[in-house]
């Protein structure tokens, strides 16, 4: 028998692996190492909605689906879709779109 996860123990986690062993959860290690930092960052986005004022059981269990949506979302997309960091936010300066230029 295994004990009940805890708050405490979640926030001793720092690799992306070991969020997917803490709960339970499968995942390809190759997505997660093409994609690690997004994986992460994207669940940081997610956590933060959060009910934080249910039991702490409830809590693991929401971020446990959350981990697992920022996981799918990066199955079938990529980083410069899902623009999660302001490097692929940013509009080069130096570029002109071929949508920003009009033939008259």
């Amino acid at each position: 028998m295994t004990a009940p996860l805890s708050l405490a123990q979640f926030n001793l986690l720092k690799d992306a692996e070991e969020y997917f062993e803490f709960f339970g959860l499968t995942y390809d290690p190759q997505i997660v190492n093409i994609n690690r930092l997004h994986i992460l960052r994207k669940f940081s986005q997610l956590v933060e909605g959060v009910d934080k004022n249910q039991s702490e059981a409830e809590i693991l269990a929401a971020y446990s689906r959350e981990l697992r949506n920022a996981y799918d979302l990066f199955v079938t997309s990529n980083s410069v879709e899902q623009k999660l960091f302001k490097v692929f936010k940013d509009k080069p300066k130096n570029v002109v779109m071929l949508s920003d230029i009009e033939v008259e």
